[in-house]
């Protein structure tokens, strides 16, 4: 069972292996932004049940990027329900695969030389269970106007740098934004927690990885909910 945190009336925040998925409530069903790793894909559906709800119950799955500790449990969820997946036009073709932008298994490799390394490469193996060439064949780029319509009136942030693609959410109504890795507060390869990019090895673009990490901290919102990391209150 994963650590659900409620941080709003309608909106909890789940932590899995080393990475966090959201759920988003409201009269016409339940958003969910990311999914975790695959074998994280249980404790996804768990984390509905805890709350109330059921796979039915979703509305949508908002990716901000399709890397694959946040696809893992997306194949499952469509096969059963058909929940639409939304994202930017650029990260849904990413999804679908057809192109890349990831950590190579030779990058993966040298974090064992590094401090808290060994220890992040043997749980994300794990989280993998060998679903390294998983997809989202139907990641389809989000329309703004059905954005609106989903619990939390969501409004997309594009914030590339990560991915060329990555999206974050804000909930303008109550100044909450899903910033996915565009910024995080922490990570086992991170020597502090706070508000800062994950490292270099995870970026496809680092300079542009910090001047959007950089502008969703001058945006200041009143709490902010990174894809890695405790959330962060304003």
């Amino acid at each position: 069972m994963s650590a659900i945190e409620q941080v709003a009336d309608s909106v909890y925040v789940v932590a899995g292996t080393n990475v966090n998925w959201s759920l988003i409530t409201g009269d016409s069903g339940v958003v969910l932004v990311d999914a975790g790793y695959p074998r994280d894909t249980g404790a996804v559906l768990d984390s509905l049940r805890q709350i109330g709800h059921e796979p039915a119950d979703l509305a949508a799955i908002l990716l901000t990027h399709a890397h694959l500790d946040h696809i893992g449990a997306i194949p499952t969820l469509v096969e059963r329900t058909g929940v639409p997946v939304y994202t930017g036009a650029d990260e849904a073709a990413h999804a679908r695969r057809e192109y890349l932008q990831q950590i190579t298994p030779v990058d993966m490799a040298r974090q064992l030389r590094t401090p808290g390394g060994p220890r992040w490469v043997f749980q994300t193996l794990r989280a993998l269970g060998g679903h390294v060439g998983m997809s989202v064949p139907t990641a389809t780029a989000y329309d703004e106007n059905t954005l609106r319509q989903l619990p939390g009136g969501i409004v997309a942030v594009p914030t590339p740098g990560h991915t060329t693609g990555h999206t974050a959410y804000l909930m303008p109504g109550e100044g909450i934004l899903f910033s996915g890795d565009a910024l995080v507060t922490g990570h086992p390869l991170l020597p502090d927690t706070g508000l800062q990019a994950l490292p270099e090895v995870f970026n496809h673009d680092e300079a542009q990885t910090h001047t959007t990490a950089e502008s969703l901290i001058a945006q200041r919102p009143r709490l902010l909910i990174p894809g890695h990391g405790k959330p962060m209150a304003r």
